[in-house]
């Protein structure tokens, strides 16, 4: 194991120590938000990043060993373990260096060099892999045999050869040169499957395509393999044969003679028949399992985002879901969220029923004092806001909400259990109004998947992409902080150290027992124990708390600490929170010990001056251009509002309220070169951007923020993910002729066709 610690802390370019101490908290059942909050001293202030990487990394040396302890079993019961093979084993340091070792020793179904064992010509491909000199054929005449199924010597020698073949195929130096080539030097090569062009039109730019494995970016890897799985394309991948066959000669070619001519022949044929295939299996994994990361970092660093955007807070809301024929649902929700009243207005069918519809929207504007009112940004959502403005309600602040994911909560077991007597349009007009209170709050209960942000969410590993999903809300909910008493269910799940059972007890607990006075009566919770209470209760707040400190981020084990400093400056903790001038006058170093150092002090001073801050934005007002409602409205140089509502490898999708996404490609982003649209941009950020392209018939936009450049993405105090570029090789002769295909995505499958190269 400290080995393991080692070889992490060599990797993330941090002590020993400090890995030790967070795996040691880690197997403890600590979760990251809590080690990376409130155990700074133990883990040298790692922050939640590094915490992460700590315990993925340690999964992955420890998944290591229980295959290296599986093969080691394996090879003492077929007493094939020798003191060499033993070492070789214990020196791999990846999966795929144990299982090349293994390889040759591996159970396999019967093969050409297994069944040129049986009919005994191992010897002769011994003889001939010494390469010494002596008559072939001669030698090879020995082994005819009638009765084994040996009838010439051309059959003695192709079986020999296949035995050769398939020791170089297993050799492991052999294969881990090959890989190399593949990665280093191989190709991607597809093409549209005869007959499916028609039917494949939307991989048109695939259909004759190649591309470098080493640098083909994420998108564009996963569309060709769509592509294929479609049965659209055919996909290839290898590298020049000739520089596969020289380094295979080059390892294992002994000299110039009739048996180094059998090798060779043997080198061919082992290259083609077994590991060619075998190398392209897996650089076809390996490649895919790097273009999945990349998506998946694009995906969550789109989550985290969207889950911090700001809240307009507790306010009291008209939520509206918009339609034309069916008329838009309209919701009234108070502070809480809690629904008051519902109904259905058809301000787009007629003068009658507009007028009705104003009627209607007046009179419950008016009798639940409505302050905000939310508009789902689909179908007649521009048309919608339109006539909402058009009443000039006073006061009313009115936003378009992204309503994406709004159906999928709708149709939902957690929507059905909280309004079991009311259809999915009401349902999705009340998730419409939360969206706006509270984005974090609301969009926890919906799968993260289908919030409408990333790109090929359905073609990545989805084992992979719910834990980095899932890492993502825990580490949302814990930075800001959750409110005890009005908190659901499904957003006190993500709290540390909870889950969906002790979530729902909290929830029965409160509902029979009243508000939480204090953090304390949580140990009363059926099944929450003191681990529980320890993990969770830093991140659970409690508004006009008796006790001051618990509307605030300090944990309840340094309440006694913060009492004692309080006492020391004879005064109390309210007059610490409201004097700032005490604060500063606090002697920080006095109330350092073992277990407390500087930097969990320094955090209880910053929570003691904002008790319970919530660390994401302010709520700005917005609205779309008056008059630009449909693509059609649009023009070639027009500048307009917009927001961002996807980023991607390759720019960053912005809604400018046609109901039809905009693409910023990476190049139009900003005057200077950047790798990353993170690096400006973030989801649910507003823009300016300037119409430089318009295709009514294939409904695609183009659009430029260069003459905009907006300022550098605020990342709500975390660190978001470094999702670096892959380069485009400008050494392959058809790209440099043919545009690059354009990118993908689940939200806006043809929209990023733009003119000219993708440079990524």
């Amino acid at each position: 194991m400290t080995t393991h610690y080692k070889k992490i802390a060599a990797e993330l370019s941090i002590s020993e120590k400090q890995v030790s101490a967070t795996a040691g908290l880690l197997d403890e059942g600590a979760t990251v938000p809590f080690i990376s909050r409130y155990r700074k001293e133990v883990t040298g202030t790692l922050d939640e990043v590094q915490v992460t990487a700590i315990r993925d990394r340690l999964q992955q040396l420890r998944d290591l060993d229980k295959r290296r302890e599986a093969i080691f079993k394996s090879l003492t019961e077929l007493g094939k373990l020798t003191p060499e093979l033993e070492k070789q084993l214990n020196e791999a340091e990846t999966m795929v260096a144990l299982e090349d070792i293994y390889l040759p020793y591996r159970p396999k179904r019967k093969t050409r060099a297994t069944a040129a064992r049986e009919k005994g010509l191992q010897p002769l491909a011994d003889k001939l892999w010494e390469q010494s000199r002596f008559d072939v054929e001669a030698e090879a005449a020995g082994f005819i045999d009638e009765e084994k199924g040996v009838a010439s010597v051309e059959e003695a020698l192709a079986g020999a050869r296949d035995i050769i073949a398939e020791q170089i195929s297993e050799n492991a130096e052999a294969r881990t040169k090959i890989r190399e080539l593949f990665i280093e030097k191989g190709t991607f090569e597809s093409k549209v499957i005869a007959g499916k062009e028609e039917a494949g039109i939307k991989y048109k730019d695939y259909f004759e395509w190649t591309e470098s494995v080493k640098t083909a970016p994420s998108h564009r890897v996963l569309a060709m393999r769509r592509g294929e799985k479609e049965e659209i394309l055919w996909l290839d991948i290898k590298p020049q044969e000739d520089d596969a066959i020289a380094i295979l000669e080059g390892q294992f070619v002994k000299g110039n003679n009739p048996a180094s001519q059998q090798v060779q022949l043997a080198i061919q044929d082992g290259y083609k028949r077994l590991l060619k295939p075998s190398m392209e299996t897996e650089v076809r994994l390996f490649t895919k399992k790097r273009a999945d990361e990349e998506a998946i970092k694009v995906f969550a660093e789109n989550a985290r985002q969207l889950l911090l955007g700001a809240p307009l807070g507790q306010k009291r809301v008209m939520a509206v879901d918009p339609g034309f024929r069916t008329g838009c649902k309209v919701a009234c929700l108070d502070e809480q969220g809690k629904l008051l009243e519902d109904t259905a207005v058809y301000p787009h069918t007629g003068a009658g029923q507009a007028q009705q519809a104003e009627k209607t929207v007046r009179h419950l504007f008016e009798k639940h004092k409505i302050e905000a009112i939310a508009i789902g940004n689909g179908t007649a959502g521009r048309e919608t806001e339109v006539f909402i403005r058009d009443l000039n309600l006073p006061d009313a602040i009115i936003v378009m909400v992204n309503e994406s994911g709004a159906s999928i909560y709708s149709a939902s077991e957690v929507a059905r259990d909280e309004f079991p007597d009311k259809d999915i349009t009401v349902r999705g007009a009340v998730s419409i109004g939360r969206r706006l209170m509270d984005p974090l709050a609301e969009l926890v209960k919906i799968d993260p998947k289908s919030i409408g942000v990333g790109q090929y969410q359905h073609d990545v590993d989805q084992n992979k992409l719910q834990t980095s999903l899932d890492d993502t809300v825990i580490n949302c909910v814990n930075a800001v902080g959750v409110e005890l008493n009005t908190a659901s269910k499904q957003i006190l799940a993500y709290v540390s150290g909870l889950g969906p059972q002790l979530a729902q007890n909290i929830v029965d607990y409160r509902n029979q027992n009243g508000a939480f006075k204090k953090r304390e009566q949580l140990k009363k919770v059926p099944r929450l124990g003191d681990k529980a209470f320890e993990q969770a209760a830093g991140f659970l707040r409690i508004h006009n708390a008796g006790n001051p400190l618990d509307t605030s981020a300090v944990h309840p084990e340094r309440y006694e600490l913060v009492e004692k400093m309080a006492l020391d400056m004879k005064c109390t903790v309210n007059d610490l929170i409201r004097d700032e001038k005490l604060r500063k006058s606090v002697p920080l170093q006095k109330y350092t010990s073992e277990t407390v150092g500087l930097p969990t002090l320094n955090d209880i001073m910053a929570e003691l001056a904002k008790p319970g801050r919530d660390p994401r934005e302010q709520f700005e007002k917005f609205s779309f251009t008056d008059g630009v409602n449909s693509i059609n409205d649009l023009k070639i140089g027009m500048k307009l509002p917009g927001i961002v509502t996807n980023i991607t490898a390759f720019g960053a999708f912005v809604d400018i309220g046609v109901h039809q996404d905009g693409l910023v490609h990476l190049s139009q982003i900003t005057n200077r070169f950047i790798k990353d649209p993170n690096e400006v941009l973030k989801v649910a950020q507003k823009v300016e951007v300037t119409v430089t392209g318009v295709d009514e018939g294939r409904k695609r936009i183009s659009l430029s923020m260069k003459e905009n450049e907006p300022k550098p993405a605020a990342n709500n105090n975390y660190k978001p993910a470094q999702k670096p570029v892959q380069q485009q090789s400008g050494n392959n002769n058809f790209q440099n002729k043919k545009r690059e295909p354009e990118p993908e995505t689940d939200m806006q499958i043809k929209l990023a066709a733009l003119k000219g190269k993708f440079k990524l």
